[in-house]
């Protein structure tokens, strides 16, 4: 039994990946493997310890809930970045005589086997970009062709009126009516023109195109919906392109899984730029959870936005408060 003892002691001491138990309260009862990646400290640093004490707070806070969660009787599946790595991370249920006693956890690097979905982001990401050109093609058309002829149309139609005033008022009355069908169709045609073109965001500004978006999502968002801008800021074309197509991915994700009754989108001047911040009061989630509420085509699309103006986009959240999306530029706006 000591020599099995002994043997398990040495398999896990020299195991690629590390592993740890914790008590209810947060205090590391075993720690084997090398943590310094995962924790920032040796396992030697960690044993006896509680972890509030050798993180930061809100990394403390962050597995504080997530333990919480495995003594509930949950086993998480977390993927974290620690500088260059990645690292695959299961916190479950260490169970004594059928009642939960420790959180066990378990990590290795992953790095090289993250090869292959980075190899599909980028191919999803070109697929964004084909995407965001089809777009852009059908806004012109329906603005060039169809919303011209349409007012074409009302234009002849006019005249056909004008012609039959004196002859015949009810046929003036039948085209009147049809008038006011066809100023419903190009109100439509104008509406989704503007939804489909990035530029429509740099001919209004980015103010004017936030509040057309909370408008349309009023529509279906019983909650307060608030947008804060400084209308003295000057964003460069493309920034506002990107923090838009960023907002509308954010709000959308709020709207459609955080149960929030709240969302605050502000655009502010900080020391080193230009931030937006979409807020939601929701439900939060854990942002190294790779089933989690940021993961998905949304987090493909904000990142890409984000990468192709420059900006730094991160994600906070937390079950408690909610959820912060943040991009923010490094150059502050031109005076």
């Amino acid at each position: 039994m000591e020599d099995d003892l002994a043997l398990s002691e040495l398999l896990l001491r020299q195991s690629p990946a590390c592993q740890w138990m914790v008590s209810a309260d947060g205090v590391f009862q075993r720690v084997f493997g090398n943590t310094s990646p995962v924790f920032g400290k040796l396992a030697a640093d960690l044993a006896g310890r509680a972890i509030s004490r050798v993180v930061s707070r809100s990394a403390s806070d962050a597995w504080m809930a997530r333990f919480a969660r495995v003594f509930a009787g949950e086993t998480l599946t977390l993927r974290e970045r620690h500088g260059v790595d990645i690292w695959n991370i299961t916190v479950f249920p260490v169970r004594v005589n059928a009642v939960i006693g420790y959180a066990g956890g378990w990590a290795r690097e992953a790095t090289a086997w993250i090869t292959a979905e980075e190899e599909l982001r980028r191919t999803v990401l070109s697929a964004l970009k084909a995407q965001a050109s089809e777009r852009s093609a059908v806004s012109k058309f329906l603005h060039n062709s169809i919303g011209q002829n349409l007012t074409a149309l009302g234009l002849q139609l006019d005249l056909v009126r004008m012609d039959l005033e004196a002859v015949s008022p009810e046929t003036c009355t039948r085209i009147t009516e049809i008038q006011q069908l066809l100023g419903g169709m190009m109100e439509e045609v104008r509406e989704y023109s503007y939804e489909l073109n990035p530029s429509a965001v740099e001919r209004a500004g980015l103010r004017a195109a936030l509040d057309r978006l909370t408008e349309r999502l009023r529509a279906r968002f019983a909650g307060t919906l608030r947008v804060n801008m400084d209308p003295g800021l000057k964003l460069d074309p493309q920034m506002s392109r990107a923090m838009f197509e960023i907002a509308q991915e954010a709000v959308k994700n709020s709207v459609q899984h955080s149960s929030c009754s709240a969302i605050e989108i502000a655009v502010k001047s900080t020391r080193s730029g230009i931030a937006l911040e979409i807020r939601d009061n929701g439900r939060g989630f854990d942002p190294a959870d790779p089933m989690g509420g940021s993961r998905g085509l949304g987090l493909l699309s904000m990142e890409h936005y984000a990468a192709q103006a420059g900006l730094e986009l991160g994600i906070a959240s937390n079950p408690k408060t909610g959820t912060i999306v943040r991009a923010a530029s490094a150059v502050r706006a031109p005076a």
